[in-house]
């Protein structure tokens, strides 16, 4: 199935659950980057190794062959994350946010853009923490290209 939504990897919870993988997701001293992809993946919540759902893995599609790039603006790995956090101060609620995700500058052409996996360059295998499709192809010519994280964070939870 190609791209239709956006999903959290089972694998990235169950890791963090069974406390088998070092995930600091307030982004002290892991780095989180977004990588941008066209139609090529198809995402799949349910793969079951970190191989799997990493970045530019020998076994994963979420390589570089499949990734939309600008060498300076958006090289390939993506951008990285700026500050994001865990918040907890709505009842009932957990959601995990960053500052919305730019380009360097004006970029000079990134095409088909579909979504983006989020993933983990500090940890081995570089493993996707979600991946997030942007309702159909995005492009931008000469400008700023910006993820804008939903209102509600990159993932959230209701407890």
């Amino acid at each position: 199935m190609a791209w239709s939504n956006s999903k959290i990897f089972r694998f990235m919870l169950g890791s963090v659950f069974a406390n088998s993988a070092a995930y600091d997701l307030s982004g002290t001293p892991d780095t989180f980057k977004a990588a941008l992809y066209n139609t090529t993946p198809t995402p799949d919540q349910n793969v079951a190794t970190d191989v799997l759902t990493g970045y530019n893995g020998a076994a994963s599609q979420w390589v570089v062959a499949n990734e939309v790039t600008d060498a300076t603006n958006w090289p390939a790995g993506g951008r990285p994350l700026v500050t994001p956090t865990i918040d907890v101060s709505v009842a009932a609620t957990v959601f995990w946010d960053a500052v919305d995700t730019a380009s360097v500058g004006a970029t000079t052409t990134l095409a088909a853009v579909f979504g983006t996996l989020v993933y983990d360059d500090t940890l081995t295998n570089k493993p996707g923490i979600t991946y997030n499709y942007f309702g159909g192809t995005q492009s931008v010519t000469s400008g700023t290209f910006t993820i804008i994280w939903h209102a509600n964070g990159i993932f959230r939870f209701t407890i």
